[in-house]
């Protein structure tokens, strides 16, 4: 049974700088609702969506539509620049500026902007990443100095770079001592691009998207976008049609791309498990008097490998059990469906921090010198909370969340019928039940008691 919470001691998790990064919605308010009935509601809703989908034998047709054509504004190469940049300056900020992680914008631009805001923005808008890779007009100045037009062989690795890269990062942010220290970010952040900087200059600038974790996550994220572009030397073009488009004309992935998604998958739900009541139980920490991150280092080190193990079983173990039910269905296609999961829990498990930590980093933005500035236009920013204590706004921020969470599985549910192919009806049923499992588990992190 959860232990009580006192309004005061939520209050205080709330205003304290350290926990502003943490995106649990207060249990004060959350508990009260009934969470019960939004899961068994979700994966009734899930359930009757793959049955009717099985039983119809057809499924909306996702084709891309044409919205209009125009001449590219700003060259890739210039906007990479700029971005490669911008980096530097963040790096110098992040290493010379104040410690103040809710103050110093290598912190606040990094956790808030680049980790939810862009992502979020990338599920609408297709990969706005592509033009900001910090990495692109650097490796092609440097292979054009170089007189450089081979590769290194690092093609041959398949995904499997950026599978390390996202499981390091994975590491340091949910188990290392500081992940929002400016000069630890900024080192780290520093040291990880000088090497990818190095393997993308031996091998080219389209092994970016192949090895290196952030360029692959934005590339995989973006496919469920309603709306996207593709460049095609200096025209753009701009598409339109139902969310994951873009997912259904995807090649099949290949072991190291399973590995990816089945990795993002497992960080995000154990980023959500290592705070709660359940799990400081399970390791014997007392969550209302946490002793700190470096005690439960060794564990959710553990905590996070298993999660990931148990992900990408139940996941392969399920199409499996499918194909032994009479289904011809292939690990490499079916797991492109968990694209939309993937992204739809990103987009949930981060709200509140967007809500609250991103209001630090639009003053900071619009006042980096702390001197009464106001870069953005914007009046003097006044950092609140007060709408975490709110019942109604809260009510509505889990309805939001509910919404994602939901409608990304929904999502899965329709890809993967139409990834798997005609196959006979139980065959489905393993998959199925999988997916209503892991809407229940989502809905469930985001509204059960936690600690830290």
């Amino acid at each position: 049974m959860p232990l009580p919470l006192r309004p005061s001691l939520i209050l205080a998790l709330c205003l304290l700088p350290g926990a502003a990064f943490a995106c649990a919605l207060p249990p004060s308010v959350i508990l009260l609702l009934p969470t019960g009935y939004y899961m068994a509601g979700a994966a009734v809703t899930v359930a009757v969506t793959a049955l009717l989908g099985v039983l119809a034998g057809r499924l909306p047709a996702m084709r891309p539509h044409l919205l209009g054509e125009r001449q590219v504004l700003v060259p890739l190469t210039v906007s990479s620049y700029l971005s490669f940049i911008a980096f530097l300056g963040l790096v110098l900020i992040g290493l010379f500026g104040q410690r103040d992680p809710m103050h110093n914008l290598m912190t606040l631009v990094f956790w808030t902007g680049v980790w939810v805001a862009l992502p979020l923005a990338s599920m609408l808008f297709g990969n706005l990443w592509r033009a900001l890779n910090p990495w692109t007009a650097p490796v092609r100045i440097a292979r054009t100095l170089l007189g450089r037009t081979g590769g290194a062989g690092l093609s041959r690795l398949g995904h499997w770079p950026a599978v390390a890269g996202y499981a390091g990062f994975a590491w340091f942010q949910i188990v290392s001592l500081r992940p929002d220290d400016p000069a630890v970010l900024a080192g780290v952040a520093l040291a990880y691009w000088l090497a990818i900087f190095v393997l993308a200059v031996a091998e080219g600038e389209e092994w970016l998207e192949q090895g290196e974790f952030l360029s692959l996550f934005f590339a995989c994220i973006s496919r469920i976008a309603p709306f996207w572009a593709t460049e095609d030397g200096r025209r753009l073009r701009v598409f339109a049609g139902w969310p994951g488009t873009q997912i259904v004309a995807m090649p099949a992935l290949s072991a190291s791309g399973v590995a990816f998604v089945t990795l993002a998958l497992a960080s995000l739900t154990f980023d959500g498990l290592a705070e709660t009541f359940w799990w400081m139980g399970l390791i014997g920490e007392n969550p209302l008097e946490f002793t700190g991150r470096s005690a439960v280092m060794g564990v959710n080190t553990l905590g996070l490998i298993a999660v990931w193990v148990l992900t990408a079983g139940g996941i392969l173990g399920a199409i499996w059990l499918g194909r032994r039910m009479g289904g011809r269905f292939a690990a490499g296609p079916l797991m492109l469906s968990f694209l939309a999961i993937a992204a739809g829990y990103h987009a949930a498990h981060y709200l509140v921090t967007l809500l609250t930590v991103g209001q630090y980093t639009l003053a900071a933005l619009n006042d980096p010198f702390m001197q009464g500035q106001s870069l953005l236009g914007l009046p003097m920013l006044y950092v609140s909370f007060g709408f975490l204590a709110d019942a109604t706004v809260m009510q509505a921020i889990y309805a939001a969340q509910f919404a994602a969470i939901l409608g990304a599985h929904l999502l899965a549910v329709v890809l993967a019928l139409k990834l798997a192919g005609h196959a006979r009806a139980i065959a489905h049923l393993p998959l199925t039940v999988l997916m209503v499992g892991y809407t229940v588990l989502g809905l469930w992190l985001l509204s059960t008691a936690r600690g830290a």
